[in-house]
Order: structure tokens, then C-alpha cells, then sequence
């Protein structure tokens, strides 16, 4: 969703008539909350954030050069993207790469890794900021009159189930701006982190996680390393397990079962975020690279990247130049990978080790977090 319907969304949120875009201009629809494309996306076409002029110039590394929580991921060959025809479009076709060795975070970065670098450099994430209107009307058609300031107000994105069983096309039918929400306040600010310390932090943007493993004197990993560690050795298999279905034996990682998005069973023992280290790790010792919750990557999202490829060996790709989503043309868009306690094999089985996602960078999501990597 464009920045236009961001603001739109907003307004919406707090009682106001939602916009519509057309031909570049903002017209009036009473009641009606912009309508996602029918793609089967987790994060296509939700409220995107303004640019939020985020900077790490003052994050300065916290010197610690320990390996501690990583695990060591060795180099090699794979063919990245799907090898059946479970994958959508942008998996396709299967290229070979080669990655070098590296160390990846055995876990997503938690609540309280995520405390102690905000605790060093007084960081404020995206969630956290006002949204300031000399910024924000830049994007939006001339002569659109400054909404009330108690609007202009930090917020983020919360999943809220319906109540009933809905058509699954309009993102907005369970993800909610709330004011208030961050990472210290996932659900908004009735919620906390307290005794959660062990959970994986969210509502982070991708500029978030940037500033985090700066301190960290860490990095991002790009989308192939990424897939490459989630493989652990597994030859064109679509779990990082292998291949038995999710849904046989013990429960394999946190998703969601049941009907999406109004009933969840918690077979797996969880309705939202788990606790790291709940499920099994992967060959490598990696845990959570399937559900529990997205993780960025360092890499711009382009659908037809794998297409580009021209049938040579990628060596350390690092992804396109530039964004490119055909959803969303005018969204630059960073990949997420994995998939969170929200896939459902009726709507995201984004679990698989070769799904792609993306989303843009300024956004917060509560169920987006990361891990880092280091050479």
C-alpha cells in the first residue's frame, strides 16, 4: 500500500472517512478501508510507513567481537529458489550460487539483546517517532490540508483477528495501526515485554535492525546466505526439516493452525510469538528459520531478480540494485524471510525455505524481527 493510503489508513484508524487514490489525486469514500490485490501475501499490500529519515551515522559499534549465540555456517554451492510447484512466482527459476562461509545469530535477535542495544546508544526505533507532516506532505498530493496533530502520532501495525471467517484479499480486514504500538509494546500500550524477555523483538523496521547490528558489529544477511543457511545441507527440499508436511508428527515451528486469520487451534502450544529455542533447531543449529517471525534481510526485493540471473553461478549475491514490487510499483520494498505465527497453508506457506516476501523498510510489523550474521 502506497504512502498516500498510509495516510489514508490512519485517518481511518482513528474514525475519519478513509481515501481512495486515483489518477494522483485523493477522493472521499465514507466507511471503506482501501482493498489489497488477491495475492496470497503476508506482507503485500499492508499500511506502509512514511519515510521516516532514520540514520545509523550515530550508532557507533559496541566493540564486542564475540561469536557468543552464533553458529558457524560453512560455504558451499545450492540451487537457490523452489524446486517444485508449491513456490510462487518469484522463486522461480532455481540458479545456482555460491556462498562463502559465515557465523549467523542461532536465534532471532530477542527482546532483551534488542534492550541492551537501546539501553547503549538511547536508539528510538521507527514505532517510536512521531511522524512529522513537513516530511510526510512531500508524498502526498498538493493541497492536502495537515490532519489534527493528536493524528500525526507513533504507531504500528498489530495483528487483529476478526471474528468471523472473511475472504482473504483485503490485509486490512487484520492488521490494525495502534498508537502506542513499538517494541516494547507489541500489541500497543495495554501490552508489555516483561517476562518476555526470550521472545524475539518485533515491531522493528528494517532501519531498526540495521542500527542494531552496527552496535552488534554485525550485518544483515543477504537473501542468499539466508536460504543457503536455512537449506543446513538439505538438497531441493522445501522445509529446513526436509519434507514431511508441517502438520504431521510434533509440531515443527510456531504458525498458525486452524482457519486464518479468525480461529487459531495453537496446536503448537502458541496463538502469537514463542519463546526462542521452543521448536528444534535445523542441521546447522539455527532455530526458528521457519514461523515465529519474519526476518530481514539485507537485500533489495525485486519479483524477477531470479529471472535475471542468466543462467550463471551467482558468487555472494547480494541482490539487485534496486526495488522493484509490480504490486506496489512505487514501494521500494527489502526482502523478509521465513515466515512468522501467521502461515497458514491456506493463505502463506511462506514457512518453506524458498518463499520470498517483502516489505518496506520504514515499516514495523508485529510479527517482523531479525538475526544477524558476521564474516
Amino acid at each position: 500500500m502506497n504512502k498516500l493510503t498510509w495516510f489514508c489508513v490512519l485517518i481511518t484508524a482513528v474514525g475519519f472517512t478513509a481515501c481512495k487514490q486515483s489518477s494522483g489525486t485523493a477522493t472521499v469514500r465514507k466507511d471503506v478501508i482501501p482493498a489489497g490485490d488477491t495475492v496470497m501475501s503476508c506482507t503485500s499490500n499492508i499500511p506502509s510507513r512514511f519515510a521516516a529519515n532514520t540514520s545509523t551515522d550515530t550508532i557507533v559499534a559496541s566493540g564486542n567481537s564475540s561469536y557468543d549465540g552464533m553458529v558457524k555456517i560453512p560455504g558451499g554451492d545450492f540451487l537457490m529458489g523452489a524446486a517444485d510447484k508449491e513456490g510462487r512466482p518469484d522463486e522461480y527459476p532455481q540458479h545456482a550460487v555460491h556462498v562463502d562461509g559465515f557465523y549467523m545469530d542461532a536465534t532471532e535477535v530477542t527482546n532483551a539483546m534488542f534492550m541492551k542495544f537501546v539501553k547503549a546508544t538511547g536508539y528510538k526505533t521507527t514505532a517510536e517517532r512521531t511522524p512529522d507532516w513537513e516530511e510526510l506532505k512531500k508524498q502526498l498530493p498538493p493541497g492536502t490540508p495537515k490532519p489534527a496533530d493528536s493524528l500525526l502520532v507513533a504507531a504500528s501495525l498489530v495483528f487483529t483477528p476478526p471474528s468471523q471467517a472473511i475472504q482473504l484479499n483485503d490485509v486490512s480486514q487484520w492488521w490494525q495501526w495502534v498508537k502506542g504500538a513499538d517494541w516494547r509494546h507489541p500489541q500497543g500500550p495495554g501490552s508489555s515485554i516483561r517476562g518476555k524477555e526470550n521472545l524475539p523483538v518485533v515491531q522493528v523496521s528494517w532501519d531498526d535492525a540495521m542500527a542494531y547490528a552496527k552496535w552488534a558489529g554485525k550485518r544483515l544477511p543477504t537473501e542468499a546466505e539466508w536460504e543457503w543457511a536455512a537449506r543446513a545441507g538439505l538438497t531441493n527440499q522445501p522445509f529446513t526439516w526436509g519434507a514431511e508436511p508441517i502438520d504431521k508428527g510434533q509440531p515443527k515451528a510456531n504458525t498458525w493452525q486452524g482457519h486464518f486469520p479468525d480461529r487459531n487451534t495453537t496446536t503448537d502450544g502458541y496463538a502469537r510469538v514463542s519463546p526462542v529455542k521452543t521448536f528444534a533447531a535445523n542441521a546447522y543449529g539455527l532455530f526458528d528459520v521457519a514461523g515465529n517471525v519474519w526476518e530481514w534481510c539485507s537485500d533489495w526485493y525485486r519479483s524477477d531478480y531470479y529471472s535475471q540471473t542468466n543462467a550463471k553461478k551467482l558468487i555472494n549475491p547480494a541482490g539487485p540494485a534496486v526495488s522493484y514490487d509490480p504490486e506496489e510499483p512505487t514501494v521500494p520494498k527489502r526482502v523478509v524471510r521465513g515466515g512468522s505465527f501467521l502461515c497458514h497453508a491456506s493463505y502463506c506457506a511462506s514457512y518453506r525455505v524458498s518463499a520470498r516476501m517483502k516489505t518496506s523498510p520504514d515499516t514495523g510489523l508485529e510479527h517482523t524481527g531479525f538475526r544477524c550474521v558476521k564474516n
